[in-house]
This record gives C-alpha cells, structure tokens and sequence, in this order.
C-alpha cells in the first residue's frame, strides 16, 4: 500500500534584536527571501532540522526558545504538500550565507522585502501580533 503523506519541514524566526529577525534570500527556486528553514531529514527530530537548517543557511549557531505554531495549508509551498513546524530561536554572531541561501539579512519587522516565499507573510504576520502586539493568533474559535 501507498501513502501520499505531507513532507515535514521546519522553518525558524531568529530574532537577533527584539523586532528584528533574519531572512534568507533564497538561491533555488521558488526565489524570494524567506525565513530559514527547510526539510527535515530522515532520523531526526524537528529540532535538530531546525538546528542544523539554522547552521547550513546562516552559518550561525542558534538557541531554539520554543516551538512556535504548525502551518499545514496543503498550497503553501508550490512544489509539493508540506507542512512545517516554526521554532523561535535566538543567535548571537554574524550571520553569513551558505548552502542554498543567497544571501541573509536581518529586517526590522515593520520593514521585510515582500513578497516573502511560500507562506512566510502569514507566519512573520502571526509572529508580529504574538511578539510585538502580545496576541495569540492560535486560539480556536469555541463558538
């Protein structure tokens, strides 16, 4: 039997500053800037793909805080059916490009390239009213 299951990814907010965080300008397709991130390899857990995402893109080494919120909509990513896990993740250090980053930045939350790839304007959205308006973008609705 065959099973057509979502790939799992990890995505991580780095905040160096408190509203600001860093981008990746991505090399492959889909191109645009976007938070780091990517697939989660076999064997590993969410954390260690977000750790070791952190260190290839960024070539920073990173303290994950807390898992964030899953984002699961089946067209976030052009290429396939994903979902992802975003952890909040603090740095210290230069950050520097590498594997199929382009090029990293750090942006004010009130000043990001748009579009941002995949879903990434929604996710930094949730961030920016969780981390700078005190809201929680996660309640469900009990009506």
């Amino acid at each position: 039997m065959s099973y057509r299951n979502p790939v799992p990814t990890v995505d991580i907010i780095i905040e160096p500053d408190f509203g600001k965080i860093l981008l990746i300008e991505r090399a492959n397709a889909p191109h645009g800037w976007a938070l780091p991130g990517g697939f989660v390899d076999y064997g590993e857990s969410l954390e260690e793909a977000a750790l070791r995402e952190a260190r290839e893109e960024t070539g920073l080494e990173i303290e994950l805080v807390r898992q964030f919120h899953a984002y699961s909509d089946p067209s976030r990513d052009p290429r396939q059916h994903t979902l992802t896990v975003v952890f909040l993740a603090r740095s210290k250090g230069v950050p520097r490009a590498g594997d199929d980053a382009r090029n990293c930045q750090v942006f004010c939350l009130d000043n990001l390239p748009s579009p941002l790839a995949f879903d990434h304007e929604r996710i930094v959205d949730d961030y920016r009213r969780y981390r700078i308006l005190g809201e929680d973008p996660f309640l469900l609705s009990r009506e």
